[in-house]
């Protein structure tokens, strides 16, 4: 499944999502945990067709990690590597709704000049500044949360085998000498 569909798919679940609520606070929750802010879309309207066709991926990759070209080969080959993390996927669908501009120059851009992916990667390079934070913030409040669950879980477990090796009392009671 592309990149494209899974958007689409999110963002019409958004949609569904956003419908009940009347008075729009869960929204703005949302646009704060993802980082669409008003700076953010400021800058996203500054966003022009050049800004993407001028912008070297390729160069900033290479200096990053000059390996990763062959790592991603393999994992191309093996459709294991995703793309866009979830918080990037929200972000995006959200950042598309706030802002029509990007939203048609995605459309102009995608697929006649660049992937759906390249298109991605770099959006997230020309915002990484403004939206770095709220992402190490939504993936710290996932690991708390995933560390919750295997703390409840654990302790069910440990409950259990505490019930199971506690000793019971007969009713002759215990042995005295």
């Amino acid at each position: 499944m592309n990149i494209a569909a899974r958007i689409r798919r999110s963002f019409f679940r958004e949609e569904k999502k956003e419908l009940p609520s009347v008075n729009g606070s869960s929204s703005g929750n949302e646009e704060d945990l993802l980082g669409v802010t008003d700076e953010l879309i400021d800058h996203v309207r500054s966003f022009t067709i050049d800004t993407f066709k001028n912008f070297s991926l390729y160069d900033e990759e290479a200096c990053v990690n000059p390996l990763e070209e062959e790592e991603e080969e393999v994992s191309s080959n093996e459709n294991v590597k995703k793309d866009l993390s979830d918080w990037q996927e929200r972000h995006a669908v959200l950042v598309l709704s706030k802002s029509k501009e990007l939203s048609q120059l995605r459309f102009k851009l995608c697929p006649r000049l660049l992937k759906e992916d390249q298109f991605w990667k770099i959006y997230f390079k020309l915002v990484r500044n403004l939206v770095a934070k709220y992402e190490v913030q939504a993936i710290q409040r996932a690991l708390i949360r995933r560390m919750a669950m295997e703390a409840s879980e654990t302790k069910g477990v440990y409950e259990v085998e505490m019930s199971e090796t506690k000793p019971r009392l007969t009713s002759t009671g215990p042995a005295t000498p």
